[in-house]
């Protein structure tokens, strides 16, 4: 039986890079930080995937693709771009990956601004 290849996943501190929001300067490190997950946000398939896995707690990859009209490699791209930026949490089942929001990151998200 193969094993499963492991991936790297960086992870980005949003509360790190801007604990004070943008209330004051960034360096460029935070900056580019934070717009990778700004960046990760900034795309209406990801948003429905974000809003799809938070609303039940979890799902499988396998329930996404019909909610947001995708195909299926094109939805798996979106959920690793949100995990990349740490939005979403992967556990594999099986042949299955099964995705959680990453809470703690998207309130950090949510009071950049405020």
């Amino acid at each position: 039986m193969a094993e499963a290849a492991r991936t790297t996943i960086e992870v980005i501190d949003v509360s790190a890079c801007c604990a004070t929001g943008l209330s004051s300067p960034l360096e460029r490190p935070e900056a580019e930080s934070l717009a990778k997950i700004l960046k990760a946000v900034a795309e209406p398939a990801r948003l429905q995937l974000l809003a799809l896995i938070r609303a039940t707690g979890e799902r499988c990859a396998c329930d996404l693709t019909e909610p947001v009209g995708l195909s299926q490699p094109t939805v798996s791209h979106h959920l690793k771009v949100l995990t990349d930026a740490g939005l979403i949490t992967r556990e594999q089942r099986g042949q299955w990956a099964w995705f959680r929001p990453n809470e703690q990151r998207i309130r950090d998200l949510g009071t950049l601004f405020s």
